[in-house]
């Protein structure tokens, strides 16, 4: 039988994402914090089917999310009365946001508030906000203003909510934007642009999810001032115990049906809502129906691998890393730092929607940004949010004291960039903090700040928020460093030729 050839492309693409975490993995195992035999075959479990989830699920994106969401945005655009529109992206937002896993984990973490309260107040924060992101792109309002005006808000709210509450409100921005809904809501607001001719069209297509980040923000705040709780914990989930390859595949079994049903809950808003728009538009001929129909298959299948690998084999191992490096035999305190950094430097290549993103950046700005650009810039972010977290699990020292003159240089080079850059730096900081930080960087995290005795709630939550926010910085300074190269292109040009004019004239 003869294999997809786009399959095989998208897996070797994913080889090379995974790759160097696995050998730094293996190469840390095997020097400064040797893992378990049982730990390690977990990881190395994992590591298989996070390739090839990596590989089917990309693919499937490209045949059904992308158009999928490109179709019912443009659709939107062009409706005549947006009450209806509006009110479908409000219901689709907080449907989706309820299924997602990630979320479901955080509320599991947040014992001082029942779960069905805090996923229903992020979900409507979603959906709120993911309204307000449609409304910007028809009123053609500049991101950066809604943006400047909600993270202003953000830290006012902060200055009133619980202390352990800031960390876990900044982390919900994060993991409310996972694999799913990021391609599908990006390629809504690609499409909603798409009808628009105007200069600023291709830059209005970013920014959804950035400001489906923020609602998550403000409703956790909301709740942790609403509920003015005392304390909030957190419960470590225990490590399994692994002594045969038999065992570790018996683990892997045991979690594929949990996944497969977590990840249908969060594919079945999205479906439904595409069956009802198709009956009603009958917008995509059959052959294109098929096409989407296989890609579905696809991105679930993929998902199901991804997320069954990263939460079975990779969150133990990281765990164990943590801590070996925090405090076990032959670790040494000050080496999560630089041992974070690298990690976090490879590790975001590895997040599926990363994959989706880079693509359609490079297609939607014909190439002015690069997918290699990206990957550096998302790389350097992402590599030194980790070694802040890790300094953090060691001093203590607030989250604040990172968030708040973080997000004011990047909400600052919003005025001094290109309107493109501002919308795709502040989708990728959801992006980045994919389900790759939360199952292996966050227990990174956890392990180490267990082991050198720090309070977790405060000292190993925030690094989420922390990978959202470095690649904001990172990617907007491409883009004042392209807009200075352009200047210095432009004056040395207007210098020849005044040049040149100066020689004519002489010769005259």
């Amino acid at each position: 039988m003869r294999i997809n050839p786009q399959l095989m492309e998208k897996i070797r693409e994913s080889l090379s994402s995974v790759l160097p975490i696995t050998a730094i993995v293996l190469l840390l195992s095997i020097s400064v914090v040797p893992l378990t035999p049982g730990t390690l075959v977990l990881f190395l479990f994992g590591a298989f089917l996070l390739i090839v989830g990596v590989g089917v699920f990309t693919l499937g994106v490209d045949m059904s999310m992308t158009p999928m969401g490109s179709g019912i945005g443009v659709y939107f655009s062009k409706a005549k009365h947006m009450a209806v529109p509006l009110s479908v992206a409000l219901a689709l937002g907080v449907l989706i946001t309820v299924a997602e896993p990630d979320l479901q984990v955080l509320a599991q973490q947040v014992e001082a508030i029942p779960s069905l309260v805090l996923v229903l107040t992020v979900a409507a924060g979603v959906g709120l906000f993911l309204v307000i992101a449609l409304l910007r792109i028809l009123l053609k309002i500049p991101l950066s203003y809604l943006l400047v005006g909600c993270y202003l808000l953000a830290f006012a709210l902060a200055a009133l909510a619980p202390r352990d509450f800031i960390p876990i409100s900044f982390d919900a921005g994060g993991v409310t934007t996972g694999p799913i809904t990021v391609p599908f809501i990006m390629a809504l607001g690609v499409g909603m642009a798409s009808v628009r001719s105007d200069r600023n069209s291709t830059s209005d297509s970013f920014g959804l999810v950035a400001l489906c980040s923020i609602g998550p923000i403000l409703s956790v705040l909301l709740l942790g001032i609403t509920y003015a709780p005392d304390k909030a914990s957190y419960t470590p989930a225990p490590l399994p115990d692994i002594a045969t390859t038999r065992d570790a595949a018996a683990e892997f079994m045991a979690a594929i049906p949990v996944y497969a049903r977590e990840v249908a809950a969060a594919m079945v808003p999205i479906c439904a809502m595409f069956l009802l728009f198709q009956l009603i538009t009958h917008r995509f001929q059959r052959t294109q129906l098929l096409r989407i129909v296989s890609g579905l298959v696809y991105t679930y299948v993929g998902l199901v691998m991804f997320l069954t690998g990263v939460n079975v084999g990779f969150m133990a191992a990281g765990q164990l890393i943590g801590a070996s490096i925090a405090g076990g035999s032959g670790g040494s305190p000050y080496l999560l730092i630089p041992a974070g950094m690298v990690m976090g430097y490879f590790i975001v290549a590895a997040e599926p929607a990363v994959h989706v993103l880079i693509k359609q950046v490079e297609e939607v700005s014909m190439g002015s940004i690069s997918q290699g650009a990206m990957k550096q810039g998302l790389s350097i972010g992402v590599a030194v949010s980790v070694g802040i977290a890790m300094l953090r699990v060691l001093t203590g020292v607030s989250i604040l004291w990172f968030l708040i003159p973080g997000y004011a240089v990047s909400l600052g080079l919003t005025f001094f960039v290109p309107q493109l850059f501002t919308g795709v730096a502040f989708d990728a900081g959801g992006v980045a903090s994919g389900p790759m930080t939360a199952t292996f960087l966050l227990p990174f995290a956890m392990g180490a700040c267990d082991e050198v005795g720090g309070d977790l709630m405060t000292d190993a939550f925030g690094l989420v928020a922390l990978v959202a926010m470095t690649p904001l910085v990172t990617i907007q300074l491409m883009g004042l460093a392209g807009r200075m190269r352009r200047k210095l292109a432009v004056e040395a040009l207007r210098a020849e030729i005044a040049k040149a004019d100066d020689c004519v004239l002489y010769y005259d």
